[in-house]
C-alpha cells in the first residue's frame, strides 16, 4: 500500500502512514506532528496486528513541548502487558484506541466485519497521548453502508458517522481527521 496522510482537523496536525502487508501479519508506522492548546507534539507508533485486524504489540514512542515518553504493549493470549506490567483490567481486550490517529478505528471495523445495520459493542485500550492517560473505554460501531460508519462512545456522549476507503482505512472523520490526496 502507498503511504497517506492524514490532516488532524481538531489537533493540528499531518500524520504520515504506512500499512504494509506480509503472510502473517499487517505493521502499521506512522508519525505524527501537530500542536493542540498548548501542546507541541510528536508520535511515533509502530503496532503489529494479525490477519484479523487484532492487535498483537504496539510502541508509541512521543514527545510533547519537549518531554519524552514512551508506551508499549504486548498481548499475551487474552492478557496485556503495558511497559513491563501486566493489566489485569485490560483482559480479553481485543482493540486500541490511540487518540491522535484515525487508523486505530479500521481494526475493530475490520475485525468486526459487520452487515449494513448491524451493531458491535467493544472493549478498548484507549491511550490519550495528550493527557497521558491509559484507560478501559466501550464504543460501538455500525454499519451505516460499506462506506460509513456510526462510531459511539459508551455512555453515548460522543458520536460521529465517520467515511472508509474500500480498506477500512477512514476517508473523513468529521471535526477530527480527513485524508488528504495532497497537500493544503
Amino acid at each position: 500500500m502507498d503511504p497517506i496522510i492524514w490532516k488532524g482537523i481538531l489537533y493540528h496536525s499531518l500524520e504520515y502512514f504506512n500499512l504494509i502487508e506480509s503472510e502473517k501479519n499487517y505493521v502499521a508506522t506512522s508519525r505524527i506532528i501537530g500542536s493542540f492548546e498548548d501542546k507541541i507534539y510528536f508520535v511515533n507508533y509502530h503496532i503489529t496486528i494479525d490477519k484479523d485486524w487484532l492487535v498483537q504489540n504496539f510502541t508509541i514512542e512521543y514527545e510533547i513541548n519537549g518531554t519524552k515518553s514512551k508506551v508499549e504493549g504486548i498481548k499475551n493470549g487474552n492478557d496485556w502487558e503495558i511497559n513491563g506490567t501486566k493489566r489485569p483490567e485490560f483482559s480479553n481486550f481485543r482493540y486500541i484506541d490511540i487518540s491522535l490517529t484515525p487508523f486505530t478505528n479500521t481494526l475493530p471495523i475490520n475485525n468486526l466485519k459487520l452487515s449494513e445495520n448491524q451493531s458491535g459493542e467493544i472493549n478498548v485500550i484507549y491511550i490519550n497521548i495528550l493527557e497521558n492517560i491509559i484507560k478501559p473505554v466501550k464504543q460501538q460501531y455500525t454499519q451505516i453502508s460499506k462506506s460509513e460508519y456510526l462510531y459511539e462512545n459508551i455512555p453515548k456522549n460522543f458520536e460521529a458517522k465517520i467515511s472508509v476507503d474500500n480498506l477500512g482505512l477512514i476517508e473523513y472523520y468529521p471535526d477530527l481527521f480527513e485524508k488528504k490526496h495532497n497537500i493544503d
